[in-house]
């Protein structure tokens, strides 16, 4: 996990930047199943934002979110919308997550 500043990056837009890489492994979902892991991200507080997040499998069919929702707590959700069944691999989840600036976000 890294913090670096972000002014440089995106033309101040975010002050600062949080990085999360880990493993994930969700259950087998049914059509219409959802499920949700908390992933722990030291730094982040209410009001960042989740810019992004990668896995190395395919989530065809499926609604993947992800949100700040406490302190240091980033919950990602899974909605399985295909279908039919399922079971994503055991895989690298990444997200990278941004403190907004006070000179645009007010």
């Amino acid at each position: 996990m890294a913090t670096f500043a972000g002014r440089a990056q995106w033309g101040g837009l975010f002050d600062q930047f949080f990085t999360y890489f880990g493993t994930l492994d969700v259950a087998s979902l049914i059509d219409g199943a959802g499920a949700s892991s908390t992933i722990t991200v030291p730094g982040v507080k209410l009001g960042d934002i989740v810019i992004g997040r990668s896995m190395e499998v395919s989530t065809a069919g499926m609604t993947v979110t992800a949100d700040v929702t406490a302190a240091d707590t980033v919950i990602v959700r899974f909605q399985n919308e295909s279908a039919g069944t399922v079971d994503l691999a055991s895989t690298n989840l990444r997200l990278l997550v941004g403190r907004p600036s006070g000179t645009y976000f007010r």
